[in-house]
C-alpha cells in the first residue's frame, strides 16, 4: 500500500515511496504515487494564484505619495514573476501527468533509461535521468 500526501496537504510532505521487492519500475502503485504528489503540487500552486489575484485586488491603491506608489508596483511586480515563474511550473506538471496517462513518465526522454523513484521525488517534473541532465548541464554551460 502506497503511503503518500493527503488531499490538500502540502505536495513537500509526502511519505516517500517503499518499493516492494521484485516490484517492477513505474508499477501502477509508484505511477499513483507521482500522480497524488503532481496533483497535489498543482493544487497548491493555482491556491497560490487565487492568493495573488485576491491581494491584488484587495490591496491595490493610488497612494498619493509616489514612493509608496512606487513600493505598491514593486511588490506586485515581483508577485507577478513568481506566478509566471509558477505558470510555468503547471505546464510541466500537465505534462508529467499526461506522461503518466500515456505510460512514458519516469523514464529518461533522452536516452530511455529509468530516471528513478528518489530523483522524481525530489523533482517529480524531471524528464532527464541524472547522467543526461548532467551531460544538458554542462553544454548549456559551455555554450554560455
Amino acid at each position: 500500500m502506497i503511503e503518500s500526501s493527503k488531499v490538500g496537504a502540502s505536495p513537500f510532505s509526502f511519505t516517500p515511496y517503499v518499493e516492494k521487492e521484485g516490484e517492477e519500475y513505474m508499477s501502477d502503485a509508484q505511477l499513483k504515487h507521482f500522480e497524488t504528489i503532481l496533483r497535489n503540487w498543482k493544487a497548491e500552486l493555482m491556491r497560490e494564484v487565487d492568493r495573488t489575484v485576491h491581494h491584488m485586488q484587495d490591496d491595490a491603491a493610488n497612494f498619493p505619495d509616489p514612493n509608496d506608489r512606487a513600493t505598491q508596483e514593486s511588490e506586485f511586480s515581483l508577485e507577478l514573476r513568481t506566478r509566471d515563474r509558477e505558470r510555468r511550473l503547471i505546464k510541466k506538471i500537465d505534462e508529467a501527468l499526461k506522461e503518466i496517462e500515456s505510460g512514458g513518465y519516469g523514464y529518461c526522454e533522452s536516452c530511455g533509461i529509468e530516471i528513478g523513484i528518489r530523483r522524481l521525488e525530489a523533482r517529480p517534473t524531471a524528464t532527464l535521468c541524472i547522467d543526461c541532465k548532467t551531460l544538458d548541464e554542462i553544454r548549456e554551460k559551455q555554450m554560455g
